[in-house]
């Protein structure tokens, strides 16, 4: 078993290497969809909705690998030293910018694309629940952030953050879930 795990990450690292975006991509897009199979299982689904979990596929393909990997490369160029100083300014740009945004689109994304609701009721969940999300992130990235930029290499950073993502996105969806249950 440790022999193919060993092949599968050299392949991975190639792939990443000759396709970065691509890779971070598919990678972003495979990570976000298992997020959502285990929120539906945490959750108690009793039938797994596959539409709704190739469509959180689709947001992390399309946008968070993409984005997370141009995020990345940008902030590399404009913080490029790894002394702790440098590290504290990463995470908290980091934290007031890539983070909020984040949150903030995916909210969005499941409200108006997945859950199909209409735009009232999404500004409202915004309204209510942004916030709180924002918040309890606060609590969590920050930390991520700094393992990320002070241990991480520039080309595992999107991997790292998808990792991470994969607990936080299950949280996220959890939160949307509950609180879609109480207003029924």
């Amino acid at each position: 078993m440790a022999d193919f795990v060993e092949k599968a990450w050299q392949r991975y690292l190639i792939a990443l290497h000759k396709h970065p975006l691509r890779t971070k991509a598919a990678t972003s897009g495979l990570l976000a969809g298992c997020s959502d199979l285990a929120a539906q299982k945490l959750s108690g689904a009793k039938k797994l909705q596959l539409r709704r979990s190739l469509l959180i596929s689709l947001y992390g393909f399309v946008y968070g690998g993409p984005f997370g990997h141009f995020f990345h490369k940008l902030m590399e160029r404009l913080f490029p030293r790894r002394d702790m100083t440098t590290l504290v300014k990463k995470a908290i740009v980091e934290q007031l910018t890539f983070g909020p945004w984040n949150n903030f689109l995916f909210m969005l994304y499941m409200g108006l694309v997945i859950e199909g609701r209409p735009w009232h009721l999404v500004k409202n969940k915004l309204k209510t629940d942004y916030l709180l999300v924002q918040l309890n992130a606060w609590r969590v990235w920050p930390l991520v952030s700094v393992i990320n930029y002070r241990y991480m290499p520039l080309h595992l950073r999107v991997l790292f953050n998808n990792l991470a993502a994969v607990c936080w996105r299950t949280f996220v969806i959890l939160q949307s879930t509950r609180a879609i249950k109480q207003a029924a």
